[in-house]
């Protein structure tokens, strides 16, 4: 990795594993340990947000240069080369989760029950920077997170689909974030590094239906980019596509380096998320069953899935 880089991100608290991955503690990890709150995947999903390990094994690649996104961007890379075996990964992002939880034991506020728990995640967050499919022996990860009881979340730009493909052992949960209803939009917000970025993402919306796992669609909603009612019937024929078990959408939030290319207003109020979803809901057949006014997220699910 650039030294240059690595500063830069130990100095925004990642743990650096390897050659190309990284561990940071969570937000919602830290609220749960002082102040037992807990973050919106344990209210919709059931995991607990105290034994979460939220990671990445392509912590500087990506294929795409998002707007929203609050990640430094500067060294972005779009193919991994010299890889770390998936072992040594799991095992030294685990070790780095419980450098990171060090301190909070001293701290009067910090609940001792949920820290010693925190030690032993039970729960990863595949998710944390750039695009996780760049890693091509990530079934091979999971494989192993499962064969240590822990339940795996993957979110996806949707931009890889030979990875879904390729894939021998799927996460327990899989997010593919849509944030753009249309080419036009998805090439000014995303940015992408690749030429048929928006052709890859309609690969993956075909493919998700054959996959063996619980899917989610994610619509990271910016104001004044990629909300408006008009967009809401676009949106609608994507995800019918897909046709997950759950939609998210969710506000983006002005934090990081997106405040640099994004501006305060853009993130919206968590009424008009609200609202946007109920319309989608009604396009799709679905039902807004939850929401989490303090994530800007709420939940849309197929009626099927609340008869099963």
């Amino acid at each position: 990795m650039d030294p240059d880089l690595q500063k830069i991100l130990q100095r925004q608290h990642y743990a650096i594993i390897g050659k190309h991955s990284g561990v940071k503690l969570c937000h919602w990890v830290k609220q749960s340990l002082l102040f037992g709150r807990q973050c919106y995947k344990q209210t919709f999903y059931g995991i607990n947000s105290h034994r979460c390990l939220q990671m990445t094994p392509a912590i500087t690649h990506c294929t795409q240069m998002c707007l929203f996104c609050w990640r430094f961007q500067n060294f972005t890379e779009k193919e991994l080369h010299d890889i770390d075996e998936p072992e040594y990964i799991l095992n030294h992002a685990i070790e780095a989760q419980k450098t990171l939880l060090t301190g909070f034991k001293g701290d009067p506020r910090c609940d001792q029950k949920k820290w010693r728990e925190a030690n032993e995640p039970n729960m990863l967050a595949c998710s944390l920077s750039g695009e996780p499919t760049l890693y091509p022996r990530l079934g091979e990860f999971f494989e192993l997170c499962h064969h240590k009881g822990i339940t795996t979340f993957l979110v996806t730009n949707g931009t890889n689909p030979e990875a879904f493909e390729k894939l021998d052992t799927l996460p327990t949960q899989l997010f593919v974030s849509i944030v753009a209803p249309t080419k036009e939009i998805y090439k000014k917000l995303c940015a992408p590094l690749i030429s048929n970025g928006w052709e890859k993402i309609q690969q993956t919306l075909a493919l998700l239906p054959s996959l063996n796992t619980r899917i989610v669609i994610r619509h990271t909603l910016v104001h004044g980019w990629n909300m408006d009612e008009k967009h809401v019937d676009a949106y609608a024929r994507l995800d019918a596509q897909a046709s997950p078990l759950f939609i998210e959408p969710k506000g983006y939030v002005f934090v990081g380096s997106s405040r640099k290319r994004l501006h305060f207003s853009n993130m919206p109020r968590h009424d008009q998320i609200r609202d946007f979803g109920q319309k989608l809901a009604e396009r799709l057949g679905y039902e807004q069953v939850m929401e989490k006014n303090d994530s800007l997220v709420v939940l849309l699910s197929s009626k099927s899935t609340n008869n099963k």
